[in-house]
């Protein structure tokens, strides 16, 4: 089992850095799933016990210019390791300006995953930074519960207003409620709605916009105007808006009818599935 990799092209390290910042604020710890031609940061719990889950999707030649790896087997050619992303976080700080970075496993008393950045001094002479960071491999026995997640169908699928507008409106509501309720329908209505005993407010957003495959979905055959709707934990949602280092090409918002909400995001070299479940 080996893997290393190196980056080279500062694009490509930057959008590396701001998405391990993103993982870092979403999840305390995550399994690292390294493939031939993909990484994936995954968390997995169980919705139905009220835990959010991820899985962001990153294309490897997308961000790196050397890659290697070898799996456990020919037939299972892939290496899953947890890790605490806040870790890579901090070590990638390191690297802004930096001419390469390098990343490899190694095992120096325990399994690491070992970042190593060339810097440029101000004489010109190059030093390196080495972060050696703590990892536990997962065994082939346990992959089973780490497949990335069925996406249930969706009753609204609904394009999502910018993020920092959202995350600007959450702040202010969580002061007010625990719990908030995310409603909208295939008329391209949004409503982040707080009720408590005293007070209801509603930020109404229009003319949001479905793609077009929820429109030919079967279980789109609903009113345009009916709304479909879930109440969840303010906290776990002002999360995932205050988590979002890279400004995505495509953000969706699938709802499924007090159940769980999806969202979808999608930039040029990274996806990301998230999914926050209904509160009982």
């Amino acid at each position: 089992m080996k893997f290393r990799a190196k980056i080279v092209d500062t694009a490509c390290l930057n959008n590396f850095t701001r998405v391990s910042n993103m993982i870092a604020k979403l999840a305390k710890t995550c399994t690292l799933r390294i493939s031939p031609d993909k990484l994936n940061f995954i968390l997995l719990d169980k919705v139905a016990n009220g835990g959010v889950s991820m899985w962001c999707e990153l294309e490897q030649e997308n961000f790196f210019n050397e890659f290697q790896m070898e799996g456990i087997s020919e037939e299972n050619n892939e290496i899953y390791i947890e890790l605490t992303p806040e870790n890579l976080s901090r070590a990638l700080k390191t690297a802004q300006n930096a001419r390469a970075l390098k990343v490899k496993l190694t095992n120096k008393h325990f399994p690491c995953l070992t970042i190593s950045i060339e810097l440029l001094s101000i004489s010109s002479s190059s030093r390196t930074v080495t972060h050696d960071i703590p990892i536990k491999v997962i065994p082939r026995k346990l992959w089973k519960d780490l497949q990335e997640p069925t996406v249930p169908e969706s009753d609204v699928s609904i394009y999502l207003p910018v993020l920092k507008t959202m995350k600007s409106v959450v702040e202010k509501m969580k002061n007010i409620s625990n719990h908030l309720i995310i409603e909208a329908n295939l008329n391209g209505e949004l409503n982040l709605k707080i009720e408590t005993e005293l007070v209801c407010v509603t930020t109404h957003f229009k003319d949001l916009g479905s793609p077009p495959l929820a429109s030919e979905s079967p279980s789109q055959s609903r009113n345009l105007e009916e709304m479909a709707e879930v109440r969840i934990d303010i906290r776990k949602f002002l999360q995932f808006l205050a988590g979002q280092q890279v400004n995505p090409t495509k953000a969706l918002c699938n709802i499924v009818n007090n159940r769980v909400v999806h969202f979808d995001l999608l930039h040029e070299d990274v996806s990301l599935q998230y999914f926050i479940p209904a509160l009982s």
